[in-house]
């Protein structure tokens, strides 16, 4: 399911774009960008991130944010957190592939923390949401226990007041507008009914 969601989120990504990707499903995207002329940038200061290596291009050196193996790509450039911070904050940071906990109707994230569980701090998502200028949200399209993650109102702490453009879940692509969520692709096999049923606001289509 990660790969599926990993893999659909790579289609919204444009040549020219420089993308940061967020922690956890955001980091397989990496493996489906292709020919794509995309410049992948980790807020821990790396700009040229390569797809995720092979037990023989292992190098302890080489990690992203979340301390995961990488690879770079020839003419990568190395610098420390501020001025990664610098770059996403000046606005020169195309798009962000972020995960999250729960999506509103409106396409605001909570993304950094569950009442009641040991918290790690929000990291750099509220720089990226305030400093890039396309937010694509993966994630799966309910919890464990079946609950929609794409809600009426978030119920866990707000990341930002800037929200997203995209959602993708392995049911369904769906883009934000002034007017709530938009049904924007299907997922192969999936049907209307079955997203309705596991969505928990309104949706439009897009050739409504």
């Amino acid at each position: 399911m990660k790969e599926l969601i990993a893999r659909r989120a790579a289609k919204l990504l444009r040549t020219g774009w420089v993308v940061n990707l967020g922690i956890g499903i955001p980091t397989l995207v990496s493996k489906y960008i292709g020919e794509q002329v995309v410049v992948l940038h980790s807020e821990n200061g790396v700009l040229g991130v390569g797809p995720p290596p092979s037990p023989a291009e292992l190098d302890p050196n080489l990690i992203d944010a979340g301390k995961r193996p990488i690879t770079v790509r020839t003419g990568a450039a190395y610098f420390d957190s501020a001025q990664s911070f610098a770059m996403i904050r000046g606005g020169h940071v195309d798009a962000a592939v972020l995960g999250a906990l729960q999506v509103d109707g409106q396409g605001l994230i909570a993304n950094w923390a569950i009442p009641g569980e040991p918290v790690l701090g929000v990291g750099g998502a509220m720089d990226l949401l305030c400093g890039v200028r396309e937010v694509i949200v993966v994630m799966s399209h309910t919890t464990r226990d079946g609950a929609p993650k794409i809600v009426a109102e978030l119920t866990l702490p707000k990341s930002s007041v800037r929200p997203a453009n995209w959602i993708v879940t392995e049911l369904a692509t769906f883009r934000l507008d002034s007017g709530g969520l938009v049904l924007a692709e299907l997922a192969e096999g999936v049907s209307l009914p079955d997203v309705r049923a596991r969505t928990a606001v309104p949706l439009r289509k897009t050739d409504q």
